[in-house]
């Protein structure tokens, strides 16, 4: 309870350049707050360098591993900039019975990266952005049922999925820090601007204020990439070589087809995706003291595949709440979803001028990388957190909790473990996080709803309560 109290804190106690309710009259919920424009601005800028990499690998990935051109990809990155920018609007702010109405973040997910490429080599991209309509028109005629199975998804269950998505991610900060995903290395330096970077965040989370603090992350970021310049360690040259102004062509790669292995592939995908919304909506929904609920959790997932439907259409990927967005909150302790609204109009923004988004895109990766440790890291706390709140007295939970874990982060650490098998269960197999729900929700299902059994008397060492059930 005292977490989520200091989570909450920056916007249920507004400083003194905060909107104040009029006499007579309550105050907004910190959801639902309206920070000044003058903070509103480096709190979505936040967000923005926060979730940008991310946005921009998916695309990247992809498109190298389809040999595509170089303009080729710049306009894949330009489309999923726009779709994540409209899905992140959508998300936060709601249209009717669409959209969360929290501080989400939506972007492409990596879960889609080894089918898109195999889809894309096999078919063509089309037969990935049809595949990828099909997903999203699925999301959102099942949402309603998914929400009416939220009892499936205790904090076991989503504890569980939102630890491994946190933890997961960290190896791909360790690239960003050492340089191993740019084609060279970074070295010692990397390692002391990372090392420098973090310090300089626990320093203002230390020292400064709370009205500072939020901006903890964002001082970083900054402060790091003036760090890299003495250090050799900063290349502006992308801003340079950047379009000015682009309109994203959406017919670039032609009309989406359906070809039927392509969408079952992506089903199977977006199944995984949807698990993991549901879990990072209920994360984010604990934090921020509200939208924990079934009717939150199916907006949260017709927005998922609305954006979908949208970003197929629109020669993109399928469009999932971002991981980094728990993370952020829970650092910087802003909830408002307006401060997210404004960083998706800013993604919108640069989609149609490369070169702002190659402005943002000259962080340095050990800058970058130190960030995302801390904000991955986060993630993982922060579903500990809900995973206590499981009774791990119980054998049978701890067992799930377990095999959860070791089996999600099998691939993680062992990324060629399953390269025997046939592509079509790697698809499912290779994705930590797929096999954290997977495991997760089978075992949860089979213990403590497929029909009634004693609790197990295994337990931990030493453990007193074995015969607690969930």
């Amino acid at each position: 309870m005292a977490a989520q109290t200091h989570a909450t804190d920056s916007l249920s106690h507004p400083g003194p350049d905060d909107h104040r309710p009029a006499s007579g009259q309550s105050a907004p919920h910190p959801v639902d707050a309206r920070p000044p424009l003058r903070r509103m601005v480096p709190l979505s800028l936040q967000h923005l360098l926060v979730s940008y990499s991310g946005m921009a690998t998916m695309p990247l990935l992809v498109g190298v591993a389809l040999d595509l051109p170089e303009d080729r990809i710049r306009m894949l990155i330009s489309a999923n900039l726009l779709v994540s920018g409209l899905a992140t609007l959508l998300q936060s702010l709601g249209v009717k019975w669409v959209g969360a109405r929290l501080p989400i973040v939506m972007g492409s997910t990596f879960t889609a990266i080894t089918p898109a490429i195999l889809i894309g080599r096999e078919h063509g991209l089309a037969a990935v952005f049809g595949a990828t309509v099909v997903a999203g028109l699925v999301t959102v005629a099942v949402a309603p049922w998914f929400g009416r199975c939220l009892h499936l998804f205790p904090p076991l269950v989503t504890g569980t999925v939102i630890a491994v998505i946190g933890f997961s991610l960290v190896p791909s900060a360790a690239g960003l820090i050492t340089g191993s995903g740019s084609g060279g290395g970074t070295g010692a330096k990397g390692l002391a601007l990372a090392a420098a970077t973090i310090a300089l965040v626990v320093l203002v989370e230390r020292l400064t204020p709370p009205a500072l603090a939020r901006f903890s992350v964002l001082f970083a970021l900054a402060a790091g990439t003036l760090l890299a310049f003495p250090l050799g360690l900063f290349d502006g040259s992308g801003v340079m070589d950047a379009d000015a102004v682009a309109r994203p062509d959406v017919t670039a790669f032609g009309a989406p087809t359906f070809v039927v292995p392509a969408v079952i592939a992506m089903l199977v995908v977006q199944l995984v995706n949807m698990v993991e919304s549901v879990g990072d909506t209920l994360a984010v929904g604990r934090i921020a003291g509200r939208g924990d609920d079934q009717k939150t959790v199916v907006r949260a997932l017709r927005a998922d595949g609305a954006a979908t439907v949208l970003s197929g259409g629109l020669s993109s990927f399928p469009i999932v709440t971002f991981g980094q967005s728990v993370g952020l909150l829970s650092v910087t302790r802003v909830m408002s979803r307006h401060v997210v609204a404004l960083s998706g109009a800013m993604m919108v923004v640069l989609a149609f001028f490369p070169v702002l988004g190659a402005a943002v895109a000259v962080v340095p990766g050990p800058v970058l990388g130190a960030v995302s440790v801390i904000i991955f890291g986060t993630v993982g706390a922060v579903g500990l957190r809900i995973l206590a709140e499981a009774d791990l007295g119980d054998g049978r939970n701890l067992l799930t909790a377990a095999l959860a874990f070791g089996l999600g982060m099998l691939p993680v650490g062992a990324p060629d473990v399953y390269a025997a098998l046939p592509v079509t269960l790697r698809t499912v197999l290779d994705s930590g996080i797929a096999m954290t729900g997977l495991v997760a929700f089978t075992l949860n299902f089979l213990f403590h709803h497929a029909g009634s059994r004693p609790a197990s008397r295994l337990s931990p060492p030493g453990d007193a309560s074995a015969e607690r059930t969930s």
